[in-house]
């Protein structure tokens, strides 16, 4: 097995202290052990943080990002059924003010400016996910407990491209999401009878002016199973590690192979095929029932993410080989292309 498939089992730092990637911290883990002190050149380094709630009645989406020369805050509630998007956004030239922990769950993140307020408060047991906004003339406030569960494993990669440009991602599905979301003061609760799971995005790297990627994730229960799904494509290619695996009743079952995004760029609404590269691990179907457009427009740069929310169906295997069976689990997969 590859030193970029190599699983760790202790702490390591992501550069070294003239800002190259680490040796040491090539490979995977099943927890967080990366500290992430980025060194590299002004411009070049990402770091982010993306919440994700799903539940059988929309989406909550929430984001907190740093690109150096640009910070970006965002939230996002999306109705399952009305397809209304209720979002607010606000940019903030060269991050001025801007704070992300180098580690996963190192510190409170709290912006409030132009009528966006965001938190993410570290507790015990979890990630209280607080926001308020307005959006179309509706007022949006939610407040959800994101659980990480005893023992729960996640699935954290260095993307290696050379030693000056890397990526560390903490991928993190199907941890139980409680809570309330009003619109205009009338509320709608969450918990396990509406399949509540939230999902983390956590990213520290510093990157090629290019980057083209796939993300498909999705949590739910299918025949009484906790299941969820994470693949990454693409920006992976070639470097020997990759996003993908699944999450099971909290086992993480690591995939070390490709996978291979299939849809239509032209309409990325019709439907997507997402499959293992060198085997049957992933055959699966994904059935976008909404897309989410987001631009960020920049003076000599910008990015363009199309993300889908909709329907897995098919069949994964587990570490042993055993198939389990995805139907109709719920989730997003998206593509971005960037120039930053």
């Amino acid at each position: 097995m590859g030193g970029n498939s190599r699983e760790l089992d202790g702490a390591v730092a992501l550069c070294t202290l003239g800002g190259r990637l680490n040796p040491d911290a090539k490979g995977w883990s099943r927890r967080p052990l990366h500290r992430c002190e980025l060194r590299g050149p002004w411009g070049r380094r990402k770091r982010w943080e993306y919440w994700c709630v799903t539940w059988n009645g929309g989406a909550l989406a929430l984001t907190y990002a740093d690109f150096d020369y640009l910070g970006m805050a965002s939230a996002l509630l999306l109705d399952r059924e009305t397809g209304r998007e209720l979002e607010k956004v606000v940019p903030v030239p060269l991050a001025l003010g801007f704070s992300l922990p180098d580690t996963v769950g190192g510190a409170d993140i709290v912006f409030e400016r132009l009528g966006l307020r965001l938190a993410f408060r570290e507790e015990r047991g979890g990630t209280r996910l607080v926001t308020r906004f307005r959006s179309r003339g509706r007022l949006v406030e939610a407040d959800v407990l994101v659980a990480r569960p005893p023992g729960h494993e996640t699935l954290n990669v260095v993307v290696p491209w050379s030693e000056a440009l890397f990526q560390f991602t903490s991928k993190q599905n199907t941890l139980p999401a409680t809570g309330t979301i009003r619109v205009d003061g009338v509320a709608q609760t969450m918990g396990p009878e509406e399949q509540a799971f939230g999902c983390l995005d956590f990213g520290r790297g510093v990157w090629p002016a290019r980057t083209v990627w796939n993300w498909a994730s999705a949590s739910g229960v299918v025949e009484g199973r906790v299941v969820g799904l994470q693949f990454g494509g693409k920006w992976t290619d070639g470097t020997g590690a990759t996003e993908n695996g699944v999450c099971l009743d909290g086992r993480l079952h690591k995939i070390h192979e490709d996978v291979r995004f299939e849809y239509d760029r032209r309409d990325v609404r019709r439907p997507w095929r997402i499959t293992s590269k060198g085997s049957d691990r992933v055959r699966l179907d994904f059935l976008p029932t909404h897309e989410k457009r987001t631009k960020v427009p920049l003076v000599v740069a910008g990015a363009e993410i199309h993300q889908c929310f909709g329907r897995f169906s098919g069949d994964v295997r587990d570490d042993s080989g055993e198939r389990v069976r995805v139907d109709g689990l719920y989730g997003w997969a998206e593509e971005l292309r960037a120039r930053w």
